[in-house]
């Protein structure tokens, strides 16, 4: 599952997870936002439906991550003057930045369980001070994957030690192949004592 994995996965249309639209919980939670100048980050970003929707409603400071340069692509084909060096193809690990707002639309489902711990120390140090993870993890058993599932019981022991859990909750407006399938959270960023 690395950057070649993904970009045949583009190439060759085998993309089942994608939506064709933008994911109507993260709809319903960035439509609460009120500071449009925040610093929003979507890894795995994909065909990038959710990215439309910002820029549409005001939020033009979002980057969007994914290995897959053909993914990124589709964003601009839709939305001809979005910055260009706000699409940025590349390792999600290796990515630099400091953001107010990182969008998880399932994208922990893609990466080996055995770099979840990474994954959080990741999310932990691209947010500001009282920066905000938000979005849907999958709740259904580890096995198999990708996707990757996983428990609430898992995502809380796996995020208690850097944020602080505002919501962690079934999803009550998944798409219906996720119906049942899907928590909902709302991290923010702890100040870790030196």
């Amino acid at each position: 599952m690395d950057e070649k994995y993904w970009q045949e996965r583009w190439k060759s249309s085998d993309t089942p997870w994608d939506m064709g639209t933008a994911c109507p919980a993260l709809v319903a939670y960035c439509s609460q936002l009120t500071d449009k100048d925040i610093a929003i980050l979507i890894p795995g970003a994909g065909s990038g439906y959710e990215v439309d929707w910002l820029w549409e409603n005001g939020f033009h400071n979002v980057t969007a991550l994914d290995w897959s340069p053909q993914a990124l692509d589709r964003i601009l084909d839709r939305i001809p003057d979005f910055p260009e060096n706000q699409l940025v193809s590349g390792d999600f690990f290796e990515t630099k930045g400091e953001f107010d707002l990182i969008l998880e639309q399932t994208f922990m489902s893609a990466i080996d369980p055995a770099k979840r711990h990474a994954y959080a120390i990741k999310m932990f140090s691209l947010l500001k001070q009282g920066g905000t993870l938000a979005g849907l993890l999958f709740d259904f058993p580890l096995d198999g994957g990708p996707p990757f599932g996983g428990s609430e019981a898992e995502y809380r022991k796996l995020f208690e030690p850097l944020f602080e859990i505002k919501t962690m909750a079934r999803c009550y407006n998944s798409i219906p192949p996720r119906d049942g399938r899907e928590l909902f959270f709302i991290l923010k960023k702890r100040m870790l004592k030196a």
